[in-house]
């Protein structure tokens, strides 16, 4: 299966690339939706500003997945949704679409990512507390099972924890783990009997990472798919070979990726590629590929077209799908699976001991953080070295550079979504839709599977933002942990930074870290924090999630000397002018710097605006950066 994920500014807009890049020989469908749709808020909320669109599609309705998906024949397509919190409304939202051409549910292929545990740990779209969580999912896959056995209603997502520093060990000991959670709960719910136990466990799939330490991620593979078949035998009883399959997609390593020399990006993502399909015996099921400058922006056609042909030289002009196995009886690889395996098998274990990856969410998180801050260490020290970061920097300048090698979503995207919104609610039948609801938030506060009744809110005309404030209203809401507190020490040559903030006069700096927006790529904030905290200041992070107002009202009570930002959604140029207008409506002049992807053709409008300093992915040394922002307070104090 050949896949790109994709989708941006509208439905309509991204239905002709998803047509496009079907017609070029993509051969499924990877959905990106956007921001305000993975959190559950409608365009038109206040927490929405600035991301509409902007890393992924807005699909707040029928009306726009019949638009996303016109002329895509529902019963011929194999469609990856990436999506957690809001998955079993947009799972809805398919199925009714579907229905409605004829298409009946048993026959819809596909599969919705739905890990909520990796956004608790790593991507941060979550809403709901874990066991409220755990109930929807157990619920999509009792639904499945009996009314789209073809679907996969839950994709477990190692990926994810890999971008946030996870060890091979971590990643295959937590996916794991928050399979079994999922699991267990769907046994003991009882809407699944025995005899469909082993339909269950074969639809679980996973969502991997293939990082550029090749060997090991081979052997990483080859591993999961030995303890996946162990558990299902061992714990779940399974016995039927083809549900007990690794069943796994892959998107290679996207945190690996440089802004620097974004060229060296082609061939990470080509042996990155290649360590998940040699290996015939763990070999992906489907692979889709980031693009060469996805660490700059968002990626254009011509780019996504980049990465498809990758993988179609490797599958249509090579001989490598003619053989078998081809490390069989390598004694290099059998010996690294094995010790692997035991590893993880070792972490698992204390995982589930703590009562599995649901209940021990802190301590999960706090542990890669401290992954990830090790990784920073490495790289800063360079004993990770980074070709064209800490390593052979040298370099002529790319034909591939100049303004126009990113898309970017037009501003204007944001206000025709909103527009549309309103006309669909004026043209709807509001009682049809509020009936709806009320029977959704009486089933979500029942036993009763909530499947069919999001099923009837979506035909009936309901929002991505009315289903999530119901079950808002029902489940509660969460803020995970930051994991920052438990943190071990973060990155080389702190220790002469933390000697001068021993010296600032009136005592160490306050460092206010927010993150404004929905953008739940949380890392770089975490890692700024710890390295702050390890400088020797005073350091205030509440997570993520925050309007700018907030943070502008945050910084008035706190009285921080400096204030930094994180944004990795391309929504800076919204939401950066809002903080900062806030900020000088309550009288705060605290200086603040801004950290995130942010392009080049961006930071002159931005520093004019009153940022104080900019850093991006290549900015990798933390010490200086902790210099930089402890003289930015010591000047603060000065005026």
């Amino acid at each position: 299966m050949m896949r790109t994920y994709s989708g941006h500014s509208t439905a309509a807009a991204s239905n002709e690339l998803y047509r496009t890049n079907l017609a070029k020989g993509q051969t499924g469908l990877s959905i990106a939706f956007d921001l305000p749709t993975q959190t559950g808020y409608d365009a038109d909320d206040i927490m929405s500003r600035g991301e509409v669109g902007k890393v992924g599609v807005p699909v707040a309705h029928l009306g726009h997945m019949k638009t996303l998906l016109d002329q895509i024949p529902p019963g011929a397509m194999n469609t990856s949704m990436t999506i957690n919190a809001t998955a079993a409304w947009l799972l809805a939202l398919y199925v009714a679409n579907a229905e409605e051409q004829g298409v009946p549910s048993q026959d819809l292929r596909g599969t919705t990512q739905n890990d909520i545990v990796k956004e608790y740990l790593s991507r941060g779209t979550y809403i709901f507390p874990p066991a409220e969580s755990r109930r929807l999912i157990v619920d999509m896959v009792a639904w499945c099972a009996e009314h789209a056995p073809k679907w996969n209603p839950m994709n477990v997502c190692s990926y994810h924890l890999q971008e946030v520093g996870a060890t091979p060990v971590q990643e295959i000991a937590y996916s794991m783990a928050t399979a079994i959670g999922v699991l267990d709960a769907v046994k003991e719910s009882g809407q699944v009997g025995d005899e469909q136990f082993s339909q269950v466990f074969g639809s679980i799939s996973f969502f991997v990472n293939a990082g550029i330490r090749f060997v090991e991620e081979i052997c990483k593979l080859r591993a999961m798919s030995d303890m996946w078949a162990d558990i299902g035998r061992s714990r779940y009883g399974v016995t039927d070979d083809k549900a007990l399959r690794f069943r796994y997609g892959v998107q290679v390593n996207s945190l690996g990726l440089t802004e620097a020399q974004p060229e060296n990006n082609v061939q990470r993502i080509v042996l990155e590629m290649l360590a998940v399909t040699l290996s015939k015996d763990a070999r992906a099921r489907s692979v889709q590929l980031p693009a060469w400058n996805e660490a700059l922006g968002l990626p254009r056609p011509w780019d996504q077209q980049w990465s498809l042909r990758m993988q179609q030289v490797l599958a249509f002009e090579s001989d490598l799908l003619e053989y078998g196995d081809l490390f069989e009886g390598s004694v290099v690889i059998e010996a690294r699976t094995a010790e692997l395996r035991a590893e993880a098998q070792a972490e698992l274990d204390d995982v589930l001991a703590m009562g599995g990856a649901f209940e021990a969410v802190e301590t999960l998180k706090a542990r890669l953080v401290s992954s990830m801050a090790a990784r920073t260490r490495r790289i800063e020290s360079g004993e990770q070295k980074v070709i064209g970061v800490n390593d052979f920097t040298e370099t002529t300048e790319s034909p591939l550079s100049g303004e126009n090698n990113i898309m970017k979503v037009d501003p204007a995207v944001e206000q025709e979504t909103i527009d549309g919104l309103v006309e669909w609610r004026v043209a709807r039948d509001q009682s049809a839709v509020d009936a709806a609801l009320a029977e959704l938030s009486r089933v979500a506060r029942s036993d009763e599977n909530v499947m069919p009744a999001s099923i009837a809110l979506a035909k009936a005309g309901g929002t991505t933002g009315e289903w999530a404030t119901v079950m808002r209203e029902v489940f509660g809401e969460y803020r995970a942990p930051t994991g920052v507190g438990g943190a071990a020490a973060s990155a080389a040559g702190l220790a002469a930074v933390a000697e001068h903030v021993k010296s600032i006069a009136g005592g160490p700096p306050k460092f206010l870290v927010a993150k404004p927006g929905l953008d739940g790529h949380s890392s770089g904030a975490e890692q700024i924090a710890v390295a702050a905290r390890d400088s020797g200041m005073e350091v205030v992070y509440a997570g993520i999630r925050m309007t700018p107002e907030q943070i502008a009202a945050s910084a008035r009570d706190e009285d921080p000397d400096v204030i930094g930002l994180s944004i990795l959604s391309g929504s800076h140029l919204q939401l950066v002018p809002d903080v900062l207008r806030h900020l000088s409506e309550m009288g705060v002049d605290t200086p603040v710097v801004l950290g995130g992807i942010i392009p080049e053709d961006d930071r002159a409008g931005l520093l004019a605006n009153g940022i104080a300093a900019i850093y991006t992915p290549k900015d990798y040394e933390i010490a200086r950066i902790m210099r930089d922002i402890a003289d930015l307070a010591v000047a603060h104090r000065s005026t």
